[in-house]
């Protein structure tokens, strides 16, 4: 053994082949902290002051390296920049010693191969995947770029146009795509791996393959003229800035640097990457994404706290299909429990099994399934008119009309006709869960389960966990939507629960406006700039102007501050029929375009409408716009987690992220209070608290402002 530590150890094969072996006590993953990398950097002194025939990085674990130490990460951006870019130096020369080591270097890819873990698998001179390889650079997903050498080596590597697509993108590549485009020298079988990274040793020692001309072309600048070089990148730039907006710096900085550096040594590259790392690590944008990162895995891992009791759910059940109960069913069978879809007429069962069909035909067309497969998902789907095959499913979701008295005897004669065991979760999307579970003999079997429409496409699932719910029966639902591939978020039962109930103050706040006198297109446009994917008006149009109206009035019975005391557009909207997208007119007008999707057109009648429920047409500035608008969505947000509706500012940011739609880039509400400074909102927000309660801040907040605290710490 030449070196064996927490991280890693190095042995020499019989071969005279050295194997680095990354194994990192302690974790189910290889990743790249402190640890790692002070071991690494002994290990690799401690190989160059020894004969080898060549040395091969490996991993003992099911993934070869999956990264950096994003926690680690977090606490280093707070440094200098002068701070930062010492460690990127430092780093970086342990990377520039396994390339510069005298003998052939290969890396045995076994699994995952991200950021960092790919960043030193291209400083070796060779690569060998399993089928199961896959690699990339994810780091601009957390506003960064590598810093390893990333950007520097990869362009050499695989030419300029894949590198743009690759980092910038921040793609999971996998292993055929790798080997095509030269990121990989060869794909064997796993058991085969290391003896395949023995033999290319031994094929560079014979003089058969010349590992020197690799390095060569790594450390030199990229053999493209002036011209070629300028199409390469300047191309790259204007697609990628057009599609990552001006919101996300690091896509575009990312082309930026692999331009300016394309023409450098690896000592003057490397240097203007870390310049880059630094400048984008000290942003906002960063550390909202980063953090963005972290409270993910923390709710992982409040997952896999609450899935403890759970059921085992082999076989489930929907009632009612169309559109909503097909995604549940189509997304239940993809991911393997079978289930069972009843609609009370053959109209909706034929909707639902079209939906469920029309989905899986569009992951064909994309190449992710194949037809057999198709097949297979399809026939795990039951339709049916009758009750017969509930009693065989372990959780069953109730997905019909949002109508109190329907559900409530839907529910009663479910749950007389299922066992003893049965879970029955509503995918009600504010009425109160105590309320339905009035009817039943088992409260403690039923909770709400809200998906967000469209389905496959929304990532949340708000699991709503009555005053009667047993905790085995949250446990179930939870993990089930897991299983389901979604984020679950446990919600304690209100009107509207989580999501909504922070959607409406935002709702109204636009309806307040509009009755101000302010322009809806100039709302749409200001709060679509401030990083939205549409403008309220556009989403209420998508949405459903009858879904909102009775949204509305769930809430304001609810919640007093949510009750208007002015007829809005909506309302009037309402009363004319012109429900939105449902009906081609709304806020806009709508027609299919070529995929049939419905394309947004002004609507000539709605400047009369708008005008009928105006004092009078005023000017607002962007920023009063933005400060009335989230000002109200905001407070809401902290008031649910004062009220315990979430346990924490974290749920309470991610179910508006993931549920909504909130810009990634800026964190949630919260961390937008934060980044304000929680004081400074309560200024903004004093400005408005003469129209009401929805624009006053709570106590707590005013007491936390005054602290000087944080939701976030």
């Amino acid at each position: 053994m030449i070196y064996s530590g927490k991280a890693l150890s190095v042995e020499v094969l019989r071969s005279g082949a050295a194997n680095l072996i990354f194994d990192l006590e302690g974790s189910s993953v290889n990743k790249f902290n402190q640890e790692t990398l002070r071991e690494l950097q002994e290990a690799v002194a401690a190989l160059k002051s020894i004969e080898v025939a060549g040395v091969i990085f490996s991993s003992a674990k099911p993934a070869f390296i999956v990264g950096a130490d994003i926690a680690e990460f977090t606490a280093m951006f707070s440094d200098s920049e002068e701070t930062i870019l010492e460690w990127l130096r430092e780093g970086n020369k342990i990377f520039n010693d396994i390339e510069d080591l005298p003998v052939p270097t290969v890396s045995a890819i076994n699994g995952f191969a991200l950021g960092g873990g790919f960043e030193l698998a291209v400083a070796t001179d060779y690569r060998i995947g399993t089928a199961k390889a896959v690699v990339g650079f994810p780091e601009v997903k957390l506003g960064i770029l590598p810093g390893f050498g990333g950007t520097v080596r990869t362009p050499r590597l695989i030419g300029a146009d894949n590198a743009n697509q690759w980092i910038s993108s921040g793609s999971h590549i996998k292993a055929d795509q790798a080997l095509s485009e030269g990121a990989l020298d060869a794909i064997v079988e796993d058991e085969n791996l290391i003896a395949a990274c023995e033999d290319l040793i031994e094929q560079c020692n014979a003089g058969k393959l010349d590992f020197k001309n690799i390095r060569a072309v790594k450390n030199s600048p990229l053999t493209l003229t002036p011209i070629e070089l300028n199409v390469a990148f300047e191309t790259a730039k204007a697609m990628i800035k057009s599609q990552a907006g001006k919101n996300y710096p690091a896509p575009v900085a990312i082309v930026e640097v692999m331009h300016d550096a394309a023409t450098a040594d690896r000592t003057e590259a490397l240097e203007i990457e870390h310049k880059a790392f630094v400048k984008l690590a000290k942003t906002e944008v960063a550390a909202n994404l980063i953090q963005m990162f972290l409270n993910d895995q923390f709710l992982s891992g409040l997952a896999k706290k609450q899935i403890a009791n759970a059921q085992q759910v082999n076989f489930a059940g929907v009632l009612g299909a169309g559109i909503m109960g097909g995604g549940i069913a189509y997304q239940s069978a993809l991911k393997g429990t079978p289930i069972i879809m009843k609609d009370i007429a053959q109209e909706g069962v034929d909707l639902g099994m079209g939906e469920a069909r029309k989905l899986l035909e569009k992951r064909m067309a994309r190449g992710r399934l194949n037809a057999l497969k198709m097949v297979s998902v399809l026939s795990d789907i039951t339709p049916t008119l009758n009750y017969e095959g509930f009693e065989k499913a372990d959780i069953i979701v109730e997905a019909i009309v949002e109508n109190t008295g329907i559900k409530q005897s839907v529910l009663r004669e479910l749950e007389s006709l299922v066992g003893e065991n049965t879970i029955i979760a509503s995918n009600t999307s504010t009425i109160s869960i105590d309320e339905l579970a009035t009817v039943l003999k088992r409260p403690e079997n039923f909770c709400g389960m809200h998906f967000f429409n469209p389905v496959p496409v929304m990532p949340l699932v708000e699991v709503i966990k009555g005053e009667k719910s047993s905790e085995a029966t949250v446990a179930t639902t939870v993990a089930y939507a897991k299983k389901m591939g979604k984020t679950p978020i446990v919600v304690n039962n209100c009107p509207g629960f989580l999501v909504n109930r922070i959607l409406f103050p935002y709702f109204g706040a636009f309806s307040r406006l509009i009755h101000d006198g302010a322009d809806f297109r100039q709302i749409d446009k200001v709060m679509e700039r401030f990083g939205w994917p549409m403008g309220p008006a556009y989403l209420l149009d998508v949405i459903g102007v009858d879904t909102a109206v009775h949204c509305q009035d769930v809430m304001a019975s609810g919640f007093t501050r949510m009750n208007l005391d002015f007829i809005s557009a909506i309302d009037k909207l309402y009363q004319q029929k012109d429900l939105g997208q449902k009906t081609s007119k709304g806020f806009y007008l709508y027609e299919a375009d070529k995929r049939g999707k419905p394309k947004k057109l002004p609507n000539p009648e709605i400047d009369a409408l708008v005008e009928s429920v105006q004092t009078s047409p005023r000017k607002f500035t962007d920023g009063e716009i933005v400060e009335r608008m989230m000002v109200a969505m905001c407070i809401e947000t902290a008031r649910c987690v004062e009220d315990n509706i979430v346990g924490t500012a974290i749920e309470a940011d991610m179910g508006l992220i993931l549920g909504l739609g909130f810009p990634a880039f800026r964190g949630g509400a919260l961390r937008y209070v934060d980044s304000l400074g929680v004081s400074k909102f309560c200024e903004i927000a004093e400005k408005y608290s003469d129209m009401g309660e929805l624009y006053t801040p709570t106590k707590k907040m005013i007491e936390k402002g005054a602290a000087g605290d944080t939701y976030y710490g």
